[in-house]
């Protein structure tokens, strides 16, 4: 079966997927729901984190799994209180960057498909 997201990198670059993430991040500074997540000071770090692990999952740089090792999303975000609320806005969010940033449609209903699947499979509370 074909990844539906492992070329995104190869198509459009990894440039997109970085500033989309980026314009992610500078939503989440003023959300009341996801901010209170992140513990001070961690927000940069943070992008870094979730920009290098997806261009390395849209076939770009290996740089997360290389630093990092396996993503273990669900080990890493169980500390969260991760409900369909914050899943929702968490993806609100997301598609707000990807619409801020142009993202190129073919591979952006790939990509929000993609992100809709991580971000269902993170909730962790009812």
């Amino acid at each position: 079966m074909l990844d539906p997201v492992g070329s995104v990198c190869a198509e459009i670059g990894e440039e997109p997927v970085r500033r989309a993430v980026a314009a992610f991040y500078r939503r989440v500074t003023d959300d009341a729901l996801l901010r209170p997540m992140y513990p001070d000071g961690d927000l940069a770090a943070a992008e870094q984190r979730l920009a290098g692990f997806l261009v390395g999952r849209f076939g770009g740089s290996d740089e997360y799994v290389r630093e990092r090792g396996h993503p273990r999303l669900r080990m890493r975000h169980a500390r969260f209180v991760i409900d369909g609320v914050a899943r929702d806005r968490w993806m609100e969010l997301m598609t707000a960057a990807l619409d801020e940033v142009d993202f190129p449609a073919p591979q952006r209903t790939r990509v929000v498909a993609f992100l809709g699947d991580v971000a269902t499979m993170l909730v962790n509370r009812g």
